[in-house]
This record gives structure tokens, C-alpha cells and sequence, in this order.
């Protein structure tokens, strides 16, 4: 809740009982429309439940009472059931000052009584390189990690790499039958391409396979499962669980080509981690607690040896946490990995899993598990679902190597920033090196608000071209108004008088100020819906409105000394709440272009 609709709630609480003798729990307040004069709008309607009357009789009598008794009020005018209320100048510009001393306006810090929450991003399978739907996923569940640390949280960015299981061993096995010892070194191919390829090779193999075995009269089932490639790869994945030192050795060096190669994508798109966990690991803790299960009788045994848990109760269904032959599946590791970070982090008040909506049901099934098991923190469980990201020409598959690969797509969209960089030829006096860092920075501001400024669980169409574009909703229009201003503060002489030494506000400037007051509020509200989307969208917004001020009046032209370095401290406000917004959507932003 903003300060001043903090300020206004009580008052009007007083009003009604004042005026009714009621004493009203909740209001509702919004931004009052532009076609209308006020600043925010009490909702009447809603206070009919409790106050019998006429809305509009209700409305004038709580203005009238709030323009006696609240200095800040200075009149309201009524539209059906809204009471539009018109806040004094003197109001935002106090508040003006107040935002100029606080360099970190917006965000709350994290004290000795925040809980620590753990932001779960990016957990790829150390058998391909990533690729446009980790992206999605990698620059959503490190925004929401920004944005909750930036709401007065302690958090933990972590991932757990998908190292094990039938998939690594494919690449594996792959790589050992046709791979000729080839390496990065000797390729010259990033470790996480060169294992992607033995992938997509393996599942050539096994789809030529499933083909032979049709033409000698088999089924398409019995195909796929007798494939002698695949039942070599099974084989595979059970002598790397029963430990066979030479499986583990190729396990070992695949896995390190292709986390050197993860290593460099993440330090490309600007994140980082704070930990890191792996299935190889916590799948061991998962198998242990599917016996603790079955001692509590939350699991049950099936006659051929598998560890089942019955949901159907709870309108889901049964859920196998362990195969017949006592190898884990993944509700198996992530049971394990969640008890783990449970322990490495005591204090814990949430985990969030940044996944894929096709996941939906696995989360469901996980967290119930581990309420049945008896862990309170499993309450704090959240699974941050989004939709899939989609391209014009359909829906991308790893095994047969028609994914959008993710430093391919950096490449791409810094290309693609260079290329409209030099068409709009603003780039005099910048070295080489400068104009590269410039064409990044647009290049992956363009992709990450692109992404980011769409509500997770909505599927996205990626067309690269409209996301680098100056005009518009995009990164780029944002990053070219925050460098506008830059320049603005350059060409300024030092401001000689105080922030707040002007009495009246023009209007531009008092809508100006209004949205920049929303900025902790707006803030808190991501945080609570994890949605990086409300930070974007609002700070387009600002900027909208920024350049319609722009547009409207004089900045370092005005002749007035006092209204110029008012405005020139205003623009800068609003460069600070510019980089403060995109800095929580892991975006920078050039102070040229």
C-alpha cells in the first residue's frame, strides 16, 4: 500500500465512523481515470454492504469530511460511485524530497528476522545446451530472485543439475560408439554442444533401429522398448548406479564439458548462482526417505518390488516414487533435493521451483508428498509455472536438434542490435569495444523484457526483430529514455537551489511523481505474484510518461532557476527508478546510445 493511500485509508476509516458510527475493515482504492481531475479514487460501492444509502450522498459526505479534516485534501468531485479525491501539490512535492535523499527508493532490506527463500532457475540436463525455453526460464526465476530480495527477503539463488538418468547416459553411450575420443579442445565446440550433438545422434540411432524391428514384424511398442541401443543404454544407467569406475569416468568428463559450457552461456546473460545441488547426489537422500515413507506407511510396496504413494483421495492418483528394480525416477530426487536444502537452510520461509507449466501436476504430487511425510516447511513449497515459449515456425525438440540454442540467440539479438544501432547512426566518438558492450547490453536488454514483460503463465511468441525495436513497449525504447536522461544530467550546471524549492507543480510533473510514489508498492505486488511482468509494464509506464513530459515542457531551456533544477532533479529520479526496475529484471542500461 502506497503512502499516501496508507494515509487515506485512515482517514476515511475515521469519516465513516465519524459520519455513520460503522467501523469498516477494508477500502478500495484505484489511480483515478485521466478523464477525470483527482489523483486516487475511493470506490464507494463496495461500502454499501455496510453503509445503507445512497452512494453518491456517501461519497460527498466522506469528501467533504476528509477536505475539513485532512490538510492534504484539497477538494474531490464524485462520478457514479467514486469519490475522485485532489491531493495539494505540497504533498508530492515533500514526497519529492524524500525520494531524492533515499538512493535505494523502492526497496526494503532483509533483517535478522527474514526468512530465506530459495529461487530454483535454470536445472538443465547436463545432455544439451541450453536453449530459448531455458532462457525463459533462466531470466524469470532470476528476476523473481531479485525482486523477492529487493521486497525485504534473504534469498538463495540455487539450481539442481539434472546429471543423472537415462537421457545423460544416451549422449554417454553415444559419444563411447561413435565418438572417436573427440573433445571441446579438439572440436573447438563448446562441452554443452558437443554432448548435445551425441543426443540428437543417439536417437537417429534408435529411431533406425525402431524402424528395423517394425520391417522383422514387430509392434511400435515392442520396437521402442527392445531397441538394442536403448536396452544398452538402460544397462548403462544401472552400472552407474551400482558405481562401475569406468562408467563413472566418462560420466565425470562428459558432465564437465558441458558445465564449462553452461558456465559460460549464465555468465553471457548476466546471472549467477549462489548454490548448486545435484540429482546424482540427492537422489541417494530420496531413495532413503521412500523406505522412511514406507515405514510410516505414506508409501506403499507393489508385488513386482515398486514404492507407489496413493493420492487419489485427494482427487490426484497413484504416483510411483520408486522403480521395481530400485532405481529412483525424478519425484525420487526431488523429494531428496527439497529435504536437503531444507537442512543446508533451517531458516528457510520458502522454496520456489521456476518450471514449466507442463509440470503443473509433478509439483502438485511433490509438495503433497512431502506434507505427507511431515515436513512443515513443505507449506512454503511454490511452483513458479510458466507457459513455453513458441516461434513461427512451431515448437522447438532437443533430440531432434531443432531447438533455438541460447547463445545462438545472444549472438543473434546483438546482431540484430548493431545492425539498427548503425541505421539510426548515433554512435560518433564510441571505440570498438564500446560499441560491442552497447550492442549487448540492447541486444539482451531487447530479449529480457521481451520475455519478462509477458505474465509468466502465458505461452510467448518470439520474434526477435519486434523485441529490438526504439519504439514501443520493448527494452531498447526503455534503455534509449534512460540514456536521454543521462545526457540531461550531463549538459546540467549544478542545481542551485533546493529539491523542493517550487510551491506549484505543472501537471506533467504531478503525474510524473505520482507513478514514481508506486515504485515499493509495485515492488511488493511482484513479489507477492512473482510476476516480473508488473515491474516491467510499470516501468514502461514511467517512461510514457517521462517522455510526455519531455514533450511538454522545458527542462534546461526554462529561464526559471528553480523550476529547471526541479525538473533536472525530477529526471533524474526517474533514471534512478528506470535502472532500479531493469536492475530487478537483470537488465542494464547504457548511459549512452
Amino acid at each position: 500500500m502506497s503512502t499516501l493511500q496508507s494515509l487515506l485509508t485512515a482517514n476515511v476509516k475515521q469519516a465513516v465512523l465519524s459520519l455513520y458510527g460503522i467501523e469498516v475493515e477494508s477500502l478500495e482504492f484505484q489511480a483515478t481515470r485521466r478523464d477525470f481531475e483527482g489523483d486516487i479514487t475511493l470506490v464507494v460501492f463496495p461500502l454499501l454492504k455496510v453503509i445503507k444509502g445512497n452512494p453518491m450522498a456517501i461519497g460527498q459526505a466522506i469528501g467533504d469530511y476528509l477536505v475539513t479534516h485532512v490538510a492534504e485534501v484539497v477538494r474531490y468531485n464524485m462520478v457514479s460511485g467514486f469519490l475522485n479525491i485532489v491531493i495539494v501539490d505540497s504533498y508530492y512535492i515533500s514526497e519529492f524530497g524524500q525520494i531524492l535523499a533515499n538512493h535505494e527508493f523502492g526497496r526494503k532490506h532483509a533483517d535478522a528476522s527474514s526468512k530465506t527463500i530459495l529461487v530454483e532457475f535454470a536445472s538443465p540436463n547436463t545432455n544439451k545446451p541450453l536453449h530459448l525455453g531455458h532462457v525463459r526460464n533462466i531470466l524469470l526465476g532470476y528476476s523473481v530472485a531479485k525482486i523477492l530480495e529487493a521486497a525485504g527477503n534473504k534469498v538463495v539463488k540455487t539450481q539442481i543439475i539434472n546429471d543423472r538418468g537415462i537421457h545423460i547416459c544416451k549422449s554417454m553411450l553415444a559419444w563411447e560408439k561413435s565418438g572417436k575420443n573427440e573433445t571441446p579442445e579438439s572440436t573447438h565446440l563448446k562441452g554443452d554442444k558437443l554432448v548435445g550433438n551425441y543426443y540428437v545422434a543417439f536417437d537417429k540411432a534408435y529411431k533406425a533401429e525402431i524402424d528395423q524391428l517394425k520391417l522383422n514384424g514387430l509392434s511400435e511398442d515392442d520396437a521402442k522398448k527392445n531397441a538394442p541401443i536403448l536396452l544398452e543404454a538402460q544397462q548403462m544407467l544401472r552400472q552407474w548406479e551400482a558405481g562401475d569406475p569406468e562408467t563413472l569416468v566418462l560420466w565425470n568428463k562428459m558432465n564437465q564439458w558441458v558445465y564449462d559450457g553452461f558456465a559460460e552461456t549464465y555468465k553471457s546473460l548476466g546471472v549467477d548462482f549462489d548454490s548448486y545441488y545435484y540429482e546424482s547426489q540427492t537422489y541417494l537422500l530420496g531413495k532413503e526417505t521412500v523406505q522412511y515413507g514406507l515405514d510410516k506407511g505414506v508409501f506403499e510396496k507393489d508385488p513386482d518390488g515398486s514404492v507407489w504413494i496413493d493420492l487419489t483421495d485427494e482427487g490426484l492418483d497413484r504416483k510411483i516414487v520408486l522403480r521395481s528394480d530400485g532405481t529412483a525416477v525424478y519425484m525420487t530426487q526431488d523429494i531428496g533435493t527439497a529435504i536437503q536444502r531444507s537442512k543446508d537452510y533451517p531458516n528457510t520461509g520458502g522454496m520456489v521451483y521456476t518450471v514449466g507449466n507442463e509440470q503443473d501436476y509433478h509439483f502438485k504430487v511433490l509438495f503433497l508428498i512431502l506434507k505427507k511425510l511431515g515436513f512443515d516447511w513443505a507449506e512454503n513449497l511454490y511452483h513458479l509455472s510458466y507457459g513455453m515459449v513458441d516461434l513461427p515456425s512451431g515448437k522447438m525438440k532437443s533430440r531432434e536438434g531443432t531447438v533455438v540454442d541460447a547463445d545462438d540467440l545472444i549472438d543473434e539479438m546483438t546482431q540484430t542490435a548493431q545492425t539498427i544501432s548503425e541505421e539510426l547512426g548515433k554512435l560518433e566518438g564510441y571505440s570498438d569495444a564500446e560499441k560491442q558492450k552497447l550492442y549487448h547490453e540492447i541486444g539482451l536488454g531487447a530479449l529480457k523484457y521481451y520475455i519478462l514483460k509477458v505474465d509468466p503463465k502465458k505461452r510467448i511468441l518470439f520474434n526477435p526483430e519486434e523485441s529490438v525495436d526504439f519504439a514501443g513497449n520493448t527494452g531498447p525504447f526503455i534503455q534509449y529514455t534512460y540514456a536521454r536522461i543521462q545526457s540531461i544530467l550531463r549538459k546540467a550546471t549544478e542545481p542551485q537551489s533546493a529539491g523542493s524549492a517550487v510551491l506549484e507543480l505543472h501537471e506533467k510533473e504531478k503525474e510524473l511523481l505520482k507513478i514514481i510514489g508506486q515504485y515499493p508498492q509495485i515492488i511488493q505486488e511482484a513479489a507477492a505474484a512473482h510476476s516480473p511482468a508488473l515491474v516491467a509494464n510499470y516501468v514502461y509506464e514511467l517512461v510514457k510518461e517521462y517522455n510526455s513530459f519531455y514533450q511538454s515542457v522545458p527542462i534546461l531551456g526554462t529561464e526559471n532557476e528553480k523550476i529547471r533544477d526541479f525538473r533536472v532533479r525530477l529526471s533524474a529520479i526517474v533514471g534512478r527508478v528506470i535502472e532500479s526496475g531493469f536492475g530487478l529484471l537483470g537488465i542494464e542500461v547504457p548511459e549512452r546510445m
